[in-house]
């Protein structure tokens, strides 16, 4: 099966430029297009949200996906080439009309899905890197990651380390330097000491000023 998929931005842009793209491109390759697909979306929205989702679902070995241009399949990179792998390791062809890509079972698929392979091992790298960094990050700032163990809540964490909390203040610790010294998150600890209506220095507990 040959299928020809058209998208538009909006109601502004007309799919008929791009069905006579390829209609005169089926028509210099001597091949006729099976069954069209058309949506008026945009590109940034996954393609389960779109009849392009519907269509890669179908879609099976040795079919083809025709377009005018790489860009109808989505806006973002990664969409594209997680789009691409897929249907490459199906052993879908895509074929594109102005980027004149033919992807199949050549040795230049093999290569775009090594680049494929190689793009898609970087993002996760620095999608780790990037998550460590924040977790860092946070960890220095004083917020406490995670639920508190056991059923200590961070109010009773503080409660009864008044003096503790008063001294440090007294020292001119900031906040976030006390929040990690008595293992509770930041606004927790700011919540605690609005509540008790405590002004961070001029507090005042017995046998600490």
């Amino acid at each position: 099966m040959i299928y020809g998929y058209i998208r538009v931005s909006t109601d502004k842009q007309t799919v008929e430029n791009q069905r006579f793209e390829i209609t005169n491109f089926c028509e210099r390759e001597k091949t006729n297009i099976d069954s069209w697909i058309e949506e008026t979306i945009s590109g940034t929205k996954e393609p389960g949200k779109r009849k392009l989702g519907t269509l890669l679902a179908q879609l099976k070995k040795d079919d083809i996906l025709i377009c005018t241009e790489i860009s109808r399949l989505g806006r973002s990179l990664r969409m594209i080439l997680q789009i691409l792998e897929d249907l490459l390791k199906r052993e879908i062809k895509v074929r594109t009309i102005k980027d004149n890509y033919n992807l199949g079972a050549d040795i230049s698929s093999k290569i775009l899905a090594t680049i494929i392979g190689l793009a898609a091992e970087i993002e996760r790298d620095l999608i780790s890197r990037r998550t460590k960094e924040a977790v860092a990050r946070k960890k220095a700032e004083g917020i406490i990651l995670g639920r508190p163990k056991g059923r200590r809540s961070a109010r009773v964490k503080l409660t009864g380390n008044e003096p503790e909390l008063a001294r440090l203040v007294s020292e001119g610790f900031k906040k976030c330097e006390i929040a990690a010294r008595l293992g509770v998150n930041r606004n927790t600890l700011r919540k605690f000491m609005r509540e008790r209506e405590w002004q961070p220095y001029s507090l005042k507990v017995e046998g600490v000023t």
